[in-house]
């Protein structure tokens, strides 16, 4: 469809300041193949969610993320405004360019600058659902997110809080599994009260539970392997607590699938989960690490028009 306004989204710092170096290559190819748009570099946290939700209230009708997981989920949040879409004419676009760009292992959307261009300018769009989370900052404020791909709490939390504050110049797969073997030894179970829709309500001590809409996170950890992004539900797996020891032998899983074969892993599916401690549980929404329980999820169907590649 032929597009009124196009705005690219850049985060220069993404891929440990890779994206801000390739932008004038890419931005250039861009208009090649897309034609004339705007180009709005963020400078900081929050910077995304701004840029995007002014462009759509001023006439923007595509557009474009560059950047990782941590962009998107800011260009996301964006986008929609108690729990629908500002536009529902606009549609999301992604060049995956960042330390974590674990949606695009559940999403169609090729790497490389060429197949992700080429993707956005053949505009094959497809709907998809969002995550909404209603939990604690930390100033004790309740606050509400929307997320694209995965919220977990426990050692994902813990994970993101660490690789957060560190380079990640070894890339998303060393970075993640150093983030994660050092949380590892520096955390204590936590005991979790959990709820999904209308079920039991269950205290479990756990090493982390994911609340999922896409597959991946943790860069390339497949904790969700049967999510999809558009059936209306959340994938929730309940990790439970487990030795050390034990964590390292079953952490091939993770990687490489079977994780549902695990005696300590539960998994179901629901549009709704509440979860709450007595500890203090760090949340892990799209790679960031905004608060603690207590949360609310709830699934958002068809939130947002995303341009993906179209099956062959």
């Amino acid at each position: 469809m032929p597009y009124k306004k196009t705005v690219f989204i850049v985060n220069p710092h993404a891929g440990n300041g890779s994206t801000g170096k390739a932008w004038p290559r890419i931005g250039e190819r861009a208009r090649d193949l897309l034609g004339p748009y705007e180009t709005c570099l963020t400078g900081g946290p929050g910077d995304a969610t701004r840029i995007a939700r002014e462009h759509l209230l001023n006439g923007a009708d595509r557009i474009i993320c560059v950047g990782g997981d941590g962009t998107l989920n800011e260009v996301v949040n964006g986008f929609l405004d108690e729990n629908r879409p500002i536009r529902h004419d606009a549609v999301l676009g992604f060049l995956p360019n960042g330390t974590g760009c674990d949606f695009i292992r559940t999403m169609p959307i090729p790497t490389g600058l060429e197949a992700s261009l080429d993707t956005i300018r053949e505009d094959h769009v497809h709907t998809i659902d969002m995550g909404h989370v209603r939990f604690r900052d930390h100033c004790g404020k309740t606050a509400t997110r929307y997320f694209h791909n995965i919220a977990s709490f426990g050692l994902g939390g813990e994970v993101v809080d660490r690789v957060n504050r560190t380079s990640k110049a070894c890339g998303p797969f060393l970075t993640f599994i150093w983030g994660t073997l050092v949380s590892l030894f520096a955390y204590g179970k936590k005991r979790v009260v959990i709820r999904v829709d209308e079920g039991e309500e269950r205290t479990v001590d756990v090493l982390n539970i994911a609340i999922a809409n896409g597959r991946y996170h943790g860069g390339g950890m497949l904790v969700a392997p049967d999510a999809v992004t558009d059936d209306g539900l959340f994938h929730v797996t309940i990790i439970g607590a487990m030795s050390v020891p034990l964590v390292f032998w079953h952490i091939p899983k993770l990687y490489l699938g079977g994780i549902e074969r695990v005696r300590q892993v539960a998994m179901q599916t629901g549009k709704k989960s509440i979860a709450s401690s007595e500890q203090r549980v760090l949340l892990d929404i799209d790679g960031e690490q905004p608060g603690t329980l207590p949360a609310e999820f709830s699934i958002v169907p068809g939130a947002i028009k995303m341009i993906i590649k179209k099956s062959p």
